[in-house]
């Protein structure tokens, strides 16, 4: 880590050298957009079903929505909330939104009304977009929340069900009585909120992330360099863009002056068919996403002339499903980072001679994290009493810290939980990690699911990933279960591939021939596991159950 210097002496070198607008503006991704619009008027920016709109239509229409907002009266401090799908209107509301000086507020459209009422009271919504699919939902929200936003609907032709009537402001209209060279708001500080966005809250209620202008602009650029991505980049949307913002990539693409491929529903057949028909270069998600590309039909699949880059987080695929991706045309990337570092802020950046080991070795680097995004000042795995360096052996585990300019600004009216988050000066995750040799990060578990059993400390994650390398094993995860004689030991819950047949005997077989024996889970569970809207394995479920069956 670099050296903390002192308060600096009086530097010459500022005396009579002052900020000013001549050298001096804040940090924000807005003007991203106003580059490309008018040195990239004609470009193709977004792709949706049959519509093509250039980046002089997207930089118009966002700011039509800011003065539209303006209109309502949305200015710096409001909320702007979007129950959006991948769709052209959420990405105009990533920047027609804070155009206006307004914080966006994306919500996850798998979420229950209740969560999704408890974050428009707790962000004090004042407008809604909503697409016309949820707007049930948003409906029964309402119902429960104490906020009374103005709901303006937008009517997606490329969703094929029902279209219930609506008293909400029709989107298009709406648009339309913006003024289309409306002088939008440049930030008046580069640390003004962007975006809140909420955690999944699965041990109580969702904590309010609120991100700022100046993170947002750098982690965007930062996206750009990890993915070395060429100028006029094609991005297919199979990542949610309520989650963290796209991961910023909303924002990167206007950076390279790229194209949105925006994509309503993930779903083999128009995945395929964006990938081969759009040129796509770039797409994010998570393994399940894999799978479901590799997994499709051979009627479906598509050749690719090209290599396309896929991030990932989450936990690392399995070694078959890598090999299957790499054989379709895919280079896999893994990423890590989590809402409040903006999304990825982690990258396992890959050395050329790496591709030339035997494929577990090769499977065995791509599962670990890796190392510090460019926009990311520092990353480290320490001591969480001493805050002191873990060694990097691999072995010694730690929890993973954050410092620097693409961290939160903090969780909205939540002092306390802020307060914590940043003990010390660090950002402290909540995860467990490792600093192998060569710098290199590899998480180990949730400190709140590391199992001792014995005294010894168990990762939740190390035994998943050697039941996940089971040729039948769609899916596992692992809890502590209480046990009188270790205090905790293993339990793990397993979902079978396919149609394929698992047995507990042959999974603890599998277990004993890959871990050290009191790794071993005592219990193993065949089972359909449960899910947040978001994909993440609801472990407190899981927790409860295993405290039940040893009681």
């Amino acid at each position: 880590m670099p050296e903390r210097m002192e308060a600096p002496a009086p530097n010459p070198y500022n005396e009579g050298l002052d900020r000013n607008p001549a050298n001096f503006q804040p940090l924000t991704p807005l003007t991203f957009l106003e580059r490309a619009g008018t040195v990239f008027p004609e470009h193709t920016a977004i792709v949706h079903g049959s519509l093509r709109r250039s980046y002089a239509e997207f930089y118009r229409r966002s700011r039509q929505l800011a003065s539209a907002l303006a209109g309502l009266g949305m200015g710096p401090g409001d909320t702007v909330s979007a129950l959006l799908a991948n769709t052209p209107p959420m990405l105009e509301a990533h920047y027609g939104v804070p155009m206006c000086g307004a914080v966006l507020h994306s919500i996850n459209t798998r979420l229950d009304p209740g969560t999704i009422a408890f974050q428009l009271d707790h962000a004090d919504s004042r407008v809604v977009l909503v697409d016309r699919e949820f707007l049930p939902t948003l409906g029964e929200a309402l119902a429960r929340a104490s906020v009374t936003p103005r709901i303006i609907a937008y009517d997606d032709p490329e969703w094929d069900g029902p279209r219930p009537p609506t008293e909400a402001d029709d989107y298009e209209a709406f648009l339309a009585g913006g003024d289309p060279d409306y002088a939008w708001r440049m930030p008046a500080d580069e640390w003004d909120a962007i975006s809140i966005n909420y955690t999944s809250g699965t041990t109580g209620d969702p904590k309010g992330v609120v991100s700022h202008h100046r993170g947002a602009a750098l982690l965007a650029q930062g996206n750009a360099l990890t993915a070395s991505m060429q100028r006029h980049a094609v991005y297919l949307w199979t990542l949610p863009m309520f989650h963290c913002n796209g991961w910023c990539f909303p924002w990167t693409m206007s950076a390279v002056a790229g194209t949105h491929v925006c994509l309503r529903q993930v779903r083999p057949e128009p995945v395929w068919r964006a990938l081969a028909g759009e040129g796509v270069t770039h797409l994010c998600g998570a393994p399940v996403v894999m799978s479901l590309l590799v997994g499709a039909p051979a009627e479906v699949k598509r050749p690719l002339d090209r290599s396309v880059q896929f991030f990932t987080a989450a936990a690392p695929p399995p070694e078959s499903v890598l090999a299957a991706m790499q054989d379709a045309g895919f280079e896999v990337i893994h990423l890590y980072g989590l809402t409040e570092t903006y999304g990825p802020a982690v990258v396992n950046e890959w050395h050329g001679e790496w591709s030339a080991l035997p494929a577990p070795e090769q499977a065995a680097l791509k599962a670990r994290q890796g190392v510090r995004y460019l926009p990311l000042e520092e990353l480290a795995v320490l001591d969480p009493e001493s805050l002191q360096p873990v060694p990097r052996d691999g072995s010694t585990m730690g929890e993973v810290m954050f410092r620097g300019n693409v961290v939160m600004k903090g969780y909205f009216r939540n002092p306390q939980a802020t307060a914590k988050a940043f003990a010390g000066g660090w950002f402290h995750s909540g995860d467990l990690g490792v600093v192998h040799p060569d710098g290199y990060l590899q998480l180990k578990d949730r400190s709140k699911d590391l199992i001792i059993s014995g005294g010894e400390n168990i990762s939740s994650i190390e035994i998943e990933e050697v039941l996940t390398r089971h040729p039948v094993v769609a899916a596992a995860a692992v809890v502590a279960m209480p046990s009188e004689k270790w205090g905790e030991t293993p339990c793990a819950f397993v979902e079978a591939r396919g149609d394929g047949i698992l047995a507990e005997e042959v999974l603890r077989a599998w277990c004993r021939e890959h871990l050290a024996s009191y790794k071993v889970p005592g219990k193993f569970v065949l089972t359909t596991i449960p899910r947040t809207s978001t994909g993440k394995i609801r472990k407190f479920v899981l927790r409860e159950q295993a405290r039940e069956w040893a009681s």
